[in-house]
């Protein structure tokens, strides 16, 4: 049984849930994603990628994987208490990239960052604040970005041709906005993929 899905003896009430903790996207911004997702489907085979849903479109600033249900509430307190001391920030989404790189993409993504670079001291304040309800160690890079799509596989002339269409985007931007609020996220999987819903929501001040 997937832990995701264990119930306790009581209700069934889950004792573990699948947790993240991300920045929301604008739907200005998820509109030009989409857009995008449409050209690249121009050259890559439906049935070699998994395109991500415009409702999970967002910047993962750190996944914990299955977390105690008890040990929500906590979670919820410490993220409340970091997120208070932090700014909003100014974001920009521009050009395309790919994990983990474009000549074996696995995960194609949207650049997010900030001229500042204090989107990465927000991501490093998170994983200070929430490492310990974590499952597993932090990221040893983070870059900002929003997926839009996994590859299962694709021959060489897919390859050079997202390549080229990623070479072509480098100018290309998809919006910019203030980051006000950090949110903790659930997911659900199922059949279909993967249902996210929020739990809890932090404004930065």
């Amino acid at each position: 049984m997937n832990a995701n899905n264990q119930s306790s003896l009581e209700g069934g009430t889950p004792t573990t849930l699948r947790l993240f903790i991300a920045l929301p996207i604008p739907e200005t911004v998820k509109s030009e994603i989409e857009r995008v997702q449409n050209e690249l489907r121009q050259v890559l085979p439906e049935k070699s990628v998994r395109w991500t849903k415009r409702g999970q479109f967002h910047l993962t600033l750190r996944f914990l994987g299955n977390v105690e249900a008890s040990r929500v509430l906590e979670l919820t307190s410490v993220l409340r208490d970091a997120c208070s001391s932090f700014p909003a920030l100014g974001l920009r989404a521009e050009r395309i990239g790919c994990f983990p790189g474009l000549r074996y993409p696995g995960v194609v993504w949207v650049w997010v960052h900030d001229d500042v670079q204090q989107l990465g001291l927000l991501q490093r304040m998170t994983e200070s604040a929430v490492g310990k309800f974590a499952e597993n160690g932090a990221e040893k890079k983070f870059t900002g970005h929003v997926t839009i799509g996994r590859i299962n596989g694709i021959k060489r002339p897919q390859t050079e041709a997202l390549a080229k269409l990623a070479h072509s985007m480098t100018e290309r931007r998809f919006g910019e906005w203030t980051a006000t609020e950090v949110k903790l996220m659930r997911s659900e999987l199922s059949q279909s993929g993967a249902v996210h819903s929020v739990l809890s929501t932090f404004p930065l001040a």
